[in-house]
């Protein structure tokens, strides 16, 4: 069984002391590739370093994270735009970018430009987008409306919402939504709500690894082999084999990102 793992921040400093383990873990479970989102500038840069000592199975993103966002975000922004024009490693997506008022709402206005001007460079460069959202999905559709006949794609990572809110972000016709660890979570409403309102065909798979494991890894460092678990539960609940979800999720990841049929 093949799958990809689009989203997972293997770069992080919880997995300096295993990160080839972890690596190796992953390609032993069926992982063909691991795709890495940067937060900042210095993630950026940490990230190219890393894809490039893994060509062919670590594919980098550069952007900067709604979090991330404080009085000096455009000259973050600067810098980090110097990095999308022929790096050493090709990057596959402008990522992790998006707005995020769960915590705070100081730099709401710095979060919704930093977020528009990125938006623009996936449409300058055609890289999809890795899209952060909590706590902002209507002002984050707002953005998006305006650019929505030149978007190239991308994926509205760790989708945890309903029925109406997952129709809402499939109006955006080449993006999909990103489904990880919280899909297993016992009380996850997640399971009803893709198999009713979401085709496979819009979906790719990730961790958000550290963060959010699936069960029954749930409270412990999350990896990319844990993406078998996801599978399982979606598998149960589009009635399919895993087979199935691992293939069709597999195609959506490399149409998107790696522009292969």
């Amino acid at each position: 069984m093949e799958y990809i793992d689009t989203h997972a921040h293997i770069d992080g400093n919880e997995y300096n002391q295993d990160r080839e383990t972890v690596i190796g873990r992953a390609r032993e479970a069926g992982c063909s590739a691991i795709f890495v989102p940067a937060i900042d500038l210095s993630s950026s840069q940490r990230i190219l370093a890393l894809c490039q000592s893994h060509p062919d199975f670590l594919y980098p993103m550069v952007g900067l994270h709604p979090e991330e966002v404080r009085a000096d975000w455009q000259e973050q922004l600067n810098a980090i735009k110097l990095l999308l024009h022929a790096p050493a490693t090709p990057l596959i997506a402008i990522g992790e970018v998006g707005l995020d008022y769960y915590w705070s709402r100081e730099f709401e206005q710095e979060q919704m430009a930093a977020f528009e001007e990125q938006v623009r460079w996936s449409i300058e460069t055609r890289l999809p987008l890795m899209i952060h959202c909590r706590k902002a999905q209507n002002e984050m559709v707002t953005i998006l409306k305006r650019y929505a006949c030149d978007l190239p794609g991308g994926v509205f990572h760790c989708f945890t919402g309903n029925a109406v809110e997952a129709a809402q972000l499939l109006q955006f016709e080449q993006f999909m939504l990103g489904i990880g660890g919280v899909l297993t979570f016992k009380k996850s409403h997640l399971p009803e709500v893709l198999s009713e309102t979401v085709p496979l065909s819009r979906i790719v798979l990730e961790t958000d690894s550290p963060y959010m494991a699936p069960v029954p890894m749930r409270g412990q460092r999350n990896e990319p082999s844990y993406v078998r678990h996801i599978i399982t539960i979606m598998a149960q609940a589009y009635g399919v084999d895993e087979e199935r979800v691992a293939e069709q999720t597999t195609l959506n990841a490399k149409h998107l990102f790696l522009h292969l049929p």
